[in-house]
């Protein structure tokens, strides 16, 4: 089974290697395979709708509108590896957001943003 790193891996390396451009925006951010939850995936109890697995590019504050600009590029590589959407999301603001309790819930997440949200650009 392909899990959700596998996915990602996948994705960064296309990029990585068709569009080097692109990837030189991706290595400052976090790229991680998001997948709905069940609950909001259920019409009724009598069927299901399958939603497929997304991409979630977690950026700084100086690359979310540069990274949202190629967003055509990296839905077409996302489609490619079976994924359906790419969302683009401020690292910085989850990361001041004073409601979050991403720190608590996930905490791996929470380090790795803190890491690109900190990095000198």
């Amino acid at each position: 089974m392909i899990t959700e790193e596998d996915l990602a891996h996948q994705f960064t390396v296309i990029i990585e290697h068709a569009h080097p451009q692109v990837w030189k925006l991706l290595r400052q951010c976090y790229v991680k395979v998001i997948n709905p939850k069940p609950y909001l995936t259920r019409a009724n109890l009598k069927s299901c709708i399958c939603h497929a697995k997304y991409i979630g590019i977690y950026c700084p504050d100086k690359l979310i509108h540069t990274v949202e600009a190629q967003k055509n590029l990296l839905r077409e590589v996302a489609e490619y590896v079976g994924l359906v959407e790419v969302v683009c999301l401020n690292a910085n603001n989850l990361m001041r957001d004073p409601l979050s309790n991403l720190k608590e819930a996930y905490p791996q997440l929470w380090l790795d943003l803190l890491l690109i949200v900190t990095q000198e650009q």
